[in-house]
């Protein structure tokens, strides 16, 4: 079992036993089986609505392990925008689509979707795919 520590920035002073590349979902899972590139498995047991980011460092139950999350490349689409305007309103109509969203002020990102895709083009927007970490918004309840 894990447990997650304090989230930590990458520290090149902390010493992890491995590594644990998940997608933007996968760190958003409390319970699950995992095997690490190196063929390590892991069973993550965190309290429920727990959210991983990239850099956060877990610890096994008995203090021996560290392990450091990696945001895993995925696809996605990143939608870039000529002004704020228009980026605001693409995130409005993402918005009340409920679809997982990375806001940033340059673009957004999202989970590849052609129906969304056409949306967005049609705004005006240039869209393209990508293979990167995803690390979409936690919802206006969510702990950040």
């Amino acid at each position: 079992m894990l447990t997650l520590t304090q989230r930590k920035l990458p520290d090149s002073n902390i010493v992890v036993t491995f590594t644990l590349s998940l997608t933007a979902e996968e760190r958003t899972r409390s319970r699950h089986r995992f095997t690490t590139e190196d063929g390590n498995v892991v069973f993550l047991r965190l309290p429920r609505g727990t959210v991983l980011y990239d850099g956060d460092i877990l610890e096994d139950e008995n203090q021996t392990s560290l392990i450091r999350i990696i945001a895993k490349p995925e696809p996605v689409l990143t939608a870039i925008a000529a002004n704020t305007l228009l980026l605001l309103r693409a995130a409005y109509h993402l918005g009340n689509r409920h679809v997982p969203v990375e806001v940033t002020p340059n673009y957004l990102r999202l989970s590849p979707d052609s129906v969304l895709r056409t949306m967005l083009e049609q705004l005006g927007l240039e869209v393209k795919e990508e293979l990167v970490p995803f690390q979409p918004e936690l919802g206006a309840y969510g702990h950040h």
